[in-house]
């Protein structure tokens, strides 16, 4: 029986292309989920066309933008369980972890439906008499959208809703390894009361769609998640070109365990945000920084939650950790377990491929300890179950190695201190400050984003979103004189 092949989507219709690609089960690798449509350079041309003429949905009354937002919103939570579903079984993260990535999805698009209410300007005075002056944010025009596969639908929905909330047209080209979750929120945005034009799908390589988008004068702003090399590379091609850019790029999370720290309470976080989603987060914390007064209690205790996760099948019931994605990505992993115990690491558990009742991308969840901040391990972005234990002495000595990176986006501390943490918070060179909690997870209203090689440009998320999905216009208006 034959796959289905699940077409482009491109100045309103669905187009067929002439390659497809197989989606392929990360748990499961011959369960093949369907065909996905390859668009090619003409491909890319068309959708821009269609994208710049397609400026009446900047000028569209507000309650249509937000009805538009909210049914995509609704649609997404009530069908998350199935998606959800669709999600893990080609990304990899476990059931419920997919499921609530939809249901995410959906608050984004309710989020930013109620923005399109919130749009206000300001009104000012002019240093000149009889002049008024009238400032207000006005779209962009042409955004495009490149999101990555561990958030297929969460980190596309976060970066699409607030564009179409502000009036943009979009073109979106989502990651190859995750096709079916951008195709099913593709299909949903392609019932909607949208112009012709407003929103496209390009679903195929980078080296084709997404070269072509980042070096179009066509594009008016472009908002990308991916690696710190690829965000450098894109923000050269952008420059040509002066588009506006968005990047959000590496990290290396450090979550600190302070000698006054609820143990389990450090453990659980740290598991969590270690290896949750099989590692495979922009906020994952690679690096467990402890006082050296508690670090051999908490890496007792870490090694044994650590040893006792359970990793399997995504759709399996009870599974804890997910295979990661793909065959790169656990080569990645092995590649890190040797380049650690080379620059003198103890492997305290995990470490290996495993096998399951299918085959599968397996990786049991490793932690090494006896590791120096300066260790490429603790240096480079490895996005795979791994994490490493550094020991501090004392808060000052942990806030050091917390900064001590070239990436900024989260960071976390484990204390029973008011004074300490409020001081972490201050001192932390990161976008984001956990206090008590692990480095990943974070609210859709308010704004997220890193510093140094972690982001750049304006931040995503929130009402900070409009910065960069909008242009500032500032009019003068004289009136002249009222008839008397």
């Amino acid at each position: 029986m034959a796959l289905a092949v699940y077409s482009n989507f491109i100045g309103g219709k669905w187009i067929e292309a002439a390659d497809s690609v197989a989606n392929i089960n990360p748990s499961d690798t011959s369960d093949e989920i369907g065909r996905y449509g390859q668009a090619r350079i003409e491909d890319v041309a068309r959708a821009i066309d269609a994208a710049r003429t397609a400026s009446s949905w900047g000028l569209a009354p507000i309650e249509r933008r937000h009805k538009v937002l909210m049914e995509i919103g609704r649609e997404l939570i009530s069908r998350s369980a199935e998606l959800g579903e669709l999600l893990s079984r080609e990304e990899g993260k476990p059931r419920a972890e997919g499921v609530g990535e939809v249901y995410r999805a959906g608050q984004f698009f309710e989020f930013y439906a109620a923005e399109c209410h919130r749009q206000y300007g300001e009104n000012a005075e002019s240093v000149r008499p009889g002049i008024d002056v009238d400032v207000r944010r006005e779209p962009m025009g042409v955004v495009a959208v490149i999101s990555p596969w561990n958030f297929p639908i969460a980190t596309a929905s976060w970066k699409i809703a607030p564009a179409l909330a502000y009036g943009n047209a979009v073109i979106w080209k989502p990651s190859n390894l995750t096709p079916g979750s951008a195709w099913a929120l593709a299909e949903i945005i392609s019932r909607q009361d949208l112009p012709e034009g407003t929103f496209n799908l390009l679903m195929g390589p980078g080296s084709v769609v997404g070269d072509a988008l980042v070096s179009s004068s066509g594009i008016d702003a472009l908002t990308l998640t991916g690696s710190y090399e690829t965000g450098k590379n894109v923000a050269v091609a952008c420059a040509r070109n002066l588009t506006k850019l968005q990047l959000e790029m590496g990290s290396k999370n450090a979550l600190v365990v302070m000698d006054d720290a609820d143990l389990d309470m450090a453990v659980a976080h740290a598991v969590n945000g270690a290896f949750f989603g099989s590692g495979q987060k922009c906020t994952a914390s690679s690096r467990l920084i402890v006082d050296s007064r508690v670090h051999d209690a908490f890496v007792e205790k870490l090694v044994k939650t650590t040893s006792a996760l359970k990793v399997g099948h995504a759709l399996d019931e009870g599974t804890q950790i997910g295979p990661v994605v793909d065959a790169k990505q656990l080569a990645a992993a092995e590649h890190y377990i040797s380049m650690g115990k080379e620059e003198g690491a103890e492997l305290a558990c995990g470490g290996t491929r495993l096998q399951r009742r299918t085959d599968g991308f397996y990786f049991d969840p490793a932690v090494f300890i006896g590791t120096r901040n300066d260790m490429r391990v603790n240096r480079e972005e490895m996005f795979v179950p791994i994490t490493c234990v550094i020991k501090a002495d004392g808060f000052d000595h942990a806030v050091e190695m917390v900064n001590a990176t070239e990436y900024g986006l989260t960071a976390g501390i484990v204390t029973r201190s008011l004074a300490r943490a409020n001081a972490f918070r201050r001192k932390a060179r990161t976008g984001c400050v956990m206090v008590n909690l692990p480095t990943a997870g974070t609210d859709y209203h308010v704004p997220f984003g890193g510093r140094k090689h972690s982001s750049y440009g304006p931040r995503e998320q929130g009402r900070a979103a409009a910065e960069f999905y909008t242009a500032v216009k500032t009019s003068y208006i004289h009136s002249g004189d009222p008839e008397l």
